[in-house]
């Protein structure tokens, strides 16, 4: 299985996993970004814990699931994004005012659209969670 987008199969099989009632959801490869988006989403709450295993190849994550996700998937392509313009891409991929998230990398790191406003930092679009 050749693998284009490793973010986006692991966020569309956290979805999926979640959907089916999962108590855990692990998948390979692991990155240093899908664990920083890991931690966002741990952050706001979406997920319990995380924990990445050393199989001596590409790493994988273990994921305990809550069961609150709707919808997460990764936005392509990485739209640049101004610090003006987060509400443009709120509009677009959020389903209402106040109602889930946009993961965002700034230069100070991985963080929600609210965080990076709140810095005055703008960045690069990874992916939508609600």
């Amino acid at each position: 299985m050749t693998m284009i987008d490793p973010i986006a199969d692991a966020l569309i099989n956290l979805k999926n996993s979640d959907v089916a009632s999962k108590k855990e959801c692990v998948f390979r490869p692991a990155s240093k970004l899908l664990g920083e988006i890991l931690k966002v989403m741990q952050k706001k709450g979406y997920i319990s814990t995380f924990e990445f295993v050393d199989d001596g190849r590409e790493g994988i994550y273990r994921i305990e699931l809550t069961g609150k996700i709707n919808q997460c998937r990764a936005i392509k392509p990485r739209y640049a994004v101004k610090k003006s313009e987060f509400e443009k891409y709120e509009k677009r991929y959020l389903p209402a005012k106040d109602i889930g998230l946009l993961i965002v990398s700034t230069p100070k790191g991985v963080v929600t659209h609210r965080e990076a406003k709140e810095q005055g930092t703008g960045g690069r679009l990874l992916a939508y969670i609600y």
